[in-house]
Order: C-alpha cells, then sequence, then structure tokens
C-alpha cells in the first residue's frame, strides 16, 4: 500500500488529532494537494538546472530522467541528434532561466498525481511557458510530460479554489465540448479526413477553430502530397498512453486547457534519379538508406482550450510543438 506520512511541526498542515506525532495519510485515497508550493518550486528549479546542463553537453540520458511523455520523446531524440554531430557538447549554449513562476497545484486522490509550472523564461519573449509535471507515487521523481508555450492575453484564466488549488479534470466523464481522452483521437482524425465522424455529438472537423496546427497543416499536407519530385503520404496516430496521457486543468469560463501528444508520420517516395539531401539532424536520426523513399515520424506535444459543452463553441489550439523523433530510408 502506499502511504505518505506528514509529521505534525511548525511547518505542517494545521490538523486536529487526539495525539501529538505523525499521522498517515493515505496518498491513493486522499483528498490532497499533489504538491506543496515550495517543493513546486524546488521542482521547476532542478528541471531548470539539469535541462541546462544536458543541452549544454548534448546528454540525453540527462533528459531521460527529468522529462518523459510527448515533451521527453521530442528532447531526448534533438539531443541524440545534436550530439551525434556535436559530440563536445554546445559551449555557446544559453542556460534557461524561469522568473515570475507560479505553480497550478490540483487536489488529487491517488497516483499518478500532477500539477502545471507557468513562468516566464529568457525565451520566447514575453510568451510564458507552461510545465506540466508528473509523477506516478511518492517514491518517483516528478518528470516534465508537456511543454506550451502561449502569451498571456492568449490564455484562459485557471479557475481555483478559495484555498488557491486548481481543478484537475478526469480523462471522461467531463461538461467540456471534447473529452480530454478524445482529443488525440480527434485531432489525428481530423488531420486524415477531416470528415465528420459522428462521435462526441460533432466530427473532427467541427471540433477544431482554423489555425496554424488545423487547417493550416491540412493546407500544407495537401500542397506538399504531390510535387515534381515526390509523393508524399500522412498518417496520423492518437497516443495517451501511459505518460502521454492528458492533463487538464478547468479555466474560470468553464472550460478547460488540455495538454495532450499525438504522433505523425510521412512517407516520401522519390522519382527515379532524384537527390534527397537531408539536414544534419536529421540524417542521426535516420536509420537504412533512402534510396526510393523516406518516413518520418514525428511527435507534437499540444496545449488547447477546451469550451463547456453548453457553449457550442470550438477547441482551440494554444501552442503546438511538433519534433523528429526518428526516420527510416528505404
Amino acid at each position: 500500500m502506499i502511504r505518505r506520512r506528514l509529521c505534525l511541526g511548525a511547518a505542517a498542515i494545521a490538523l486536529t488529532v487526539p495525539l501529538a506525532g505523525c499521522v498517515t495519510v493515505h496518498g491513493e485515497r486522499a483528498l490532497i494537494p499533489s504538491i506543496r508550493p515550495a517543493e513546486a518550486a524546488k521542482v521547476l528549479a532542478n528541471f531548470a538546472a539539469q535541462n541546462n546542463k544536458a543541452t549544454k553537453s548534448y546528454d540525453e540520458q540527462a533528459i531521460a530522467a527529468i522529462e518523459a511523455g510527448p515533451l521527453g520523446t521530442i528532447d531526448q531524440a534533438g539531443v541524440r541528434a545534436k550530439h551525434a554531430n556535436n559530440p563536445q557538447g554546445n559551449a555557446d549554449y544559453s542556460a534557461l532561466k524561469f522568473s515570475h513562476a507560479k505553480f497550478l497545484i490540483p487536489e488529487q486522490r491517488g497516483w499518478p498525481k500532477f500539477f502545471v509550472a507557468e513562468a516566464q523564461t529568457d525565451r520566447n519573449g514575453d510568451s510564458r511557458w507552461l510545465l506540466a509535471f508528473r509523477r506516478g507515487g511518492p517514491d518517483e521523481p516528478w518528470m516534465a510530460d508537456f511543454l506550451g508555450v502561449a502569451t498571456p492575453d492568449a490564455l484562459p484564466h485557471f479557475a481555483v479554489d478559495k484555498h488557491g488549488h486548481a481543478e484537475a479534470l478526469p480523462l471522461a466523464g467531463t461538461d467540456l465540448q471534447v473529452q480530454p481522452g478524445q482529443l488525440s483521437a480527434q485531432y489525428t482524425d481530423y488531420l486524415d479526413s477531416g470528415k465528420d465522424d459522428g462521435k462526441n455529438g460533432a466530427g473532427p472537423a467541427q471540433v477544431f477553430t482554423d489555425g496554424p496546427a488545423t487547417s493550416g497543416l491540412k493546407t500544407s499536407h495537401e500542397k506538399s502530397a504531390r510535387t515534381a519530385d515526390t509523393v508524399t503520404q500522412y498518417a496520423d496516430q492518437p497516443d495517451i498512453s501511459g505518460d502521454f496521457a492528458p492533463i487538464a486543468l478547468r479555466t474560470t469560463d468553464g472550460g478547460a486547457i488540455v495538454f495532450f501528444g499525438s504522433r505523425h508520420q510521412s512517407r516520401a517516395t522519390f522519382r527515379a534519379g532524384y537527390q534527397l539531401t537531408l539536414d544534419k539532424d536529421t540524417k542521426a536520426l535516420t536509420s537504412g538508406t533512402p534510396k526510393t523513399s523516406i518516413t518520418l515520424a514525428r511527435v507534437a506535444q499540444n496545449m488547447v482550450a477546451v469550451p463547456p459543452r453548453k457553449a457550442g463553441a470550438k477547441v482551440t489550439f494554444l501552442s503546438s510543438l511538433t519534433g523528429l523523433v526518428s526516420a527510416k530510408g528505404e
């Protein structure tokens, strides 16, 4: 049985108990904050320190120690490629710095638990980074599974209770326009077809607002599907397994911000005699020899605003960060 022990003392949460000493809180049953704010600040500071060390030296294993889910999958592949081309690391790397951080900490029962750190960085101008951290048990490390980047005016306000706790939403059974657990499938269905499939009262073509990650991406695929030199086929797959499981927090408008991942493949077949040119990082992630075709596998980490069902509005992408994770030549 997984249990968390809290010792009563000057810094402990006030509890009414008949005897002094320690009280056992069952983390798998009790409704408790996923983390304390001071601990969350330490998690973010450790993330910055370890991420900077790993990125400067292009150390894939160091990234794997602090990141998982879509974020970890993308960054591990990126660091692997950079290390292959620059085994000495990056001497010119500029350290990532966080400032003006705030923490969205829900009360949760059971495991895994999560929280979201929202902060400004020395990257991306005035945009805010939202890092979703999760851990599977009290003895496991906090891992950053998702990253979303958005300007402050694009972000809805998160709902908090009188104690300052955010509200976590489950993957199904919510009052949202699309269930958090269905977003990955709805999105990949939309990219593959855009046709109404009748699920959840609205097909994928009706679910999302137009933008770079939706209508813009479909248009780009349509234009590049057939050129004078190549024929490209696209395939998109949902993924909500394990540390790809979506994370959702209530917003003050009754909707939610949801983080979710998705997988995307493209297979380009070339005409006879065509000479394919690959950049160094893609070459480093490519197995086989691309004589007639190359298949690229990418992972996307998405942050969306989902309206309440009663609003009748569409899901809006706030951030979509995509990275190449592997390639195969044939």
